[in-house]
């Protein structure tokens, strides 16, 4: 939290001062870059990809957790980060349902 106050601050006395950052250089915190070249549809896919990934991870810590290969806080973790992953991807699904629906219900 306060990484992301100082940030903050920081960015508005670069907006004062006229100093402001391009869209390509790094978002803080998440430790991506920006890409103003990609498309939604590509940054959508790398959404899922990740998405994907992490609830293979889930699964494979859940497997070596039977085998005994693995520590339980690791798989809590794992788990967690699965079900949090699972609960945005429903969440998207569900808002990308009702912006279709409401275009559905458009007059022409």
């Amino acid at each position: 939290m306060v990484a992301s106050f100082n940030d903050a601050i920081s960015a508005y006395r670069n907006a004062a001062a006229g100093k402001t950052n391009t869209v390509t250089e790094t978002v803080t915190g998440s430790g991506q870059s920006v890409n103003p070249g990609e498309s939604f549809a590509d940054m959508v896919k790398g959404a899922a990809y990740d998405a994907r990934d992490t609830m293979k991870v889930s699964e494979q810590m859940t497997q070596k957790a039977i085998t005994g290969d693995a520590e339980l806080h690791e798989v809590v973790t794992a788990v967690s980060a699965a079900e949090v992953t699972l609960r945005t991807v429903v969440s998207v699904r569900d808002k990308a349902v009702e912006a279709y629906q409401s275009i559905l219900n458009m007059p022409v």
